[in-house]
């Protein structure tokens, strides 16, 4: 089969993610350092508010659809096979992190990890390397992850940032091709 062009060209911005033993690991040391450059911040409430978020986990016993909902006002509603827990979330501007709070008032701070329109990443604050516990609460948008796995979700959000790589190559070498003209001109 020839080889195509662009496909040769892209090659080099092409790259295979490892094989790792956990979401957490993946996160930690391969998709968040080449995707985190692409991030939204929390203050952009735009890409987070009034969505339903699926929970995604490498958790063998996790297997349950549990949906995140971060509506306006405040209010945070979290669906487990349906079962409805109410709370609140609420953004700390000034460190960019996010608090979600149960009815009774116990919670869990996070630090932003990654955001965009499809995913929200989620790091526990803390001392996560306790046995047991998990460093990141990895959510893609509903319609999305309705039949996707936590690692071929990685996957795509690892490709975001290629896609976003070869975008600036090209917009790159279109301003260096108007700059040609221009002068030649």
């Amino acid at each position: 089969m020839p080889i195509n062009l662009f496909d040769k060209f892209a090659q080099p911005l092409r790259q295979q993610t490892p094989e790792v033993i956990s979401m957490d690991e993946y996160l930690e040391d391969t998709v968040l350092p080449r995707v985190r450059p692409w991030s939204e911040d929390l203050k952009e409430e735009k890409f987070y508010l009034n969505k339903s978020w699926m929970e995604l986990s490498d958790d063998l016993n996790f297997h349950k659809t549990v949906l995140h909902f971060f509506n306006s006002g405040g209010e945070y509603l979290k669906s487990a096979d349906g079962e409805i827990a109410h709370g609140t979330w609420r953004y700390l501007k000034d460190s960019n992190k996010f608090m979600i709070l149960d009815e009774d008032g116990d919670g869990e701070l996070f630090d932003l990890a990654f955001l965009d329109d499809d995913f929200l990443v989620f790091r526990k604050h803390g001392n996560f390397r306790k046995p047991g516990r998990k460093a990141y609460l990895l959510l893609m948008h509903e319609p999305l992850a309705k039949k996707t796995e936590w690692r071929e979700a990685l996957e795509i959000l690892y490709d975001k940032a290629g896609r976003s790589i070869g975008y600036y190559v090209i917009l790159g070498v279109a301003i260096l091709l108007l700059i040609a003209i221009f002068y030649l001109l």
